[in-house]
């Protein structure tokens, strides 16, 4: 649910100042009014369906740091859209019964979005309980301390509207690891350590940085029966943690927030990371790479963040090939998987869209084929590759059908009403031998003069050759942007910084740096796209598919499904 209302703000240089005598007006004209009472029951009823609109209207964040830069400690709290998605998102999932888990780079204002709406909801709700965990008791709440939880949730309800406050005294109504709501009954109380909820029960229940817990197995049987609810935050610490592996089994609803989509962080701030952090934990608590410690990442996440508006900052034009891609997924047979189908598209060496889905049931994927080219259409793009190799065999029936129909219904259509049928071209990942693009070619160095081995003797499959060659893109790209070495401009990839405002972005930024390379007993090479178990990147995948040697840019191979 997107925002209300929402001051203007530019939030790299803002103006706390107007933002805070603005809500000084506002709170005097309905102090003023001759029956203020209905005003406040009616933002009440407001704020109770729509919690990041109170958080807006009224609350602050503190920030010590803010002294050293010469902005005041405590801010207005003016949510930008990253952060209201999280907000609804957590609203639906509590409304659902369901879990969520939030993987996220570091300081992107998630654990004060979670206490601030922590306080609206028992502000407003009757009877809320709402936990808070971490791996350690002053992180949670240490009274005085700004980076603990609790002190958080303190300082939003002191500096709301005493007519918002519920009777809130903090002398009264709180104490270490607990704020009480006397109007409404409803409490937040924190835990630290092992047994964090054990043999309590919760509304909602959030675990702080639950990747970096000590004992997770024993975490997680503590509060196997607190909440129907459970949020887990978190900057990520590699594969090998039961954060790692529920964000990848696909059974839980995944929630990722990327810097890039922090409109107070941009290239410089990342520059300045890359100086202070170690490369991996840059990779890990920054680029959320959970394969960041792992050997052979085909794409590395430094090539990947040199690549966003690469053709912006190489001075090139978008030209050449426009056409799309689709990585099908299936639902799951046992209604709980929730793996995605991805879409996107490109023109020429620029990415143009990425989007996914939910995938089909029991492997109907009739409407996610009918999805892809209605966004085709949406796009004006008529030519689509797809994963032909397991469930994606059934793309070329369905998409049959689905062209026939519409030449079917242009013969009723008006000539400018017509809808042209979709080029339909199968990626078959797993040819191999002759198969390949061009098998006795040799196989392109970094520098891209040619190796001694030819194509055909370097990879094992079609997959593994297309996963290379967009690692050689993104290889070009870090070379000519933070290098400043001179490369084919036509062998860089970019991806614009437009690109943040869609949801699956992050997931993408991610996924790019998920797969890794080895090397078999015949001594090819091949790609594990899902190290370590985790599920098939198809954000990934379809951005590889795009990418993936070919022909001809405009090769037409005999899964054609309708003529141009």
């Amino acid at each position: 649910m997107p925002l209300l209302t929402a001051p203007s703000i530019d939030y790299k240089h803002p103006d706390f100042d107007a933002v805070f005598r603005k809500r000084l007006d506002v709170l005097e004209k309905i102090r003023t009014d001759p029956d203020p009472t209905p005003i406040w029951a009616d933002l009440k009823a407001l704020y109770r369906e729509y919690p990041a609109q109170m958080i807006v209207d009224w609350g602050v964040t503190v920030d010590p740091r803010n002294l050293d830069v010469g902005l005041p400690v405590i801010m207005p709290f003016i949510l930008f859209e990253r952060q209201v998605e999280f907000i609804d998102t957590v609203l639906r999932q509590w409304r659902a019964r369901k879990d969520l888990l939030v993987e996220k780079s570091r300081d992107m204002g998630i654990s004060w979005c979670a206490v601030a709406l922590s306080d609206v909801l028992c502000l407003l709700n009757d009877n809320m309980a709402i936990g808070f965990g971490s791996r350690k008791a002053e992180l949670v709440d240490k009274l005085g301390d700004p980076k603990s939880l609790l002190y958080k949730a303190r300082q939003f309800i002191k500096y709301l509207p005493r007519e918002l406050r519920g009777g809130w005294i903090e002398s009264k109504h709180s104490k270490e690891m607990q704020i009480d709501f006397p109007e409404t009954g409803s409490v937040i109380g924190g835990e630290a350590g092992d047994d964090i909820g054990r043999g309590d029960r919760k509304t909602i229940y959030f675990v702080d940085e639950a990747a970096h817990l000590e004992h997770p197995e024993a975490t997680d049987a503590a509060l196997s029966n607190t909440t129907n609810c459970r949020i887990e935050m978190s900057s990520v610490k590699g594969t090998d943690n039961p954060f790692a592996q529920r964000r990848h089994s696909g059974k839980v609803e995944v929630f990722t927030f990327h810097w890039r989509q922090d409109p107070r962080k941009d290239d410089q701030w990342y520059a300045d990371m890359q100086d202070r952090l170690d490369p991996v934990v840059l990779a890990q608590e920054v680029d959320i790479n959970y394969s960041a410690s792992v050997e052979g990442v085909v794409i590395p996440s430094l090539w990947v963040q040199a690549a966003i508006d690469a053709h912006v900052k190489l001075g090139i034009e978008a030209t050449g090939v426009e056409e799309a891609a689709l990585d099908v997924a299936g639902g799951g047979l046992d209604g709980r998987s929730i793996d995605k189908n991805a879409w996107g598209s490109r023109h020429g060496v620029v990415l143009t869209h990425i989007e996914e889905w939910p995938g089909a049931e029991a492997g109907d994927i009739f409407g996610s084929v009918g999805k892809a080219f209605m966004l085709c259409d949406e796009h004006r793009l008529r030519r689509l590759r797809y994963d032909a190799d397991g469930l994606g065999a059934g793309v070329r029936g369905d998409a049959r059908v689905l062209n026939e129909a519409r030449t079917k219904d242009n013969a009723t259509r008006k000539p400018n009403e017509q809808v042209k049928p979709i080029i339909v071209t199968a990626f078959r990942g797993s040819a191999s031998g002759e198969a390949l693009y061009q098998p006795e070619a040799f196989v392109k160095g970094p520098d891209g003069r040619p190796l001694d081995r030819k194509n055909k003797d370097y990879f094992a499959n079609y997959k593994a050759q297309s996963w290379w060659a967009l690692r050689y893109r993104f290889q070009q790209t870090y070379r000519a942007v933070v290098k400043g070495l001179t490369v084919d401009p036509d062998d860089i990839i970019s991806i614009p910084s437009e690109l943040t405002k869609l949801k699956a972005y992050g997931k993408l930024i991610m996924e790019l740096s998920q797969p890794v390379y080895s090397i078999n007993n015949a001594g090819k090479l091949v790609i594990d796209k899902a190290p370590d178990g985790v599920p098939s990147p198809n954000c990934g995948d379809v951005v590889m598919m795009l990418y993936a040697p070919r022909k001809a840019a405009f090769h037409i191979s005999d899964e054609i499904l309708e003529q141009a």
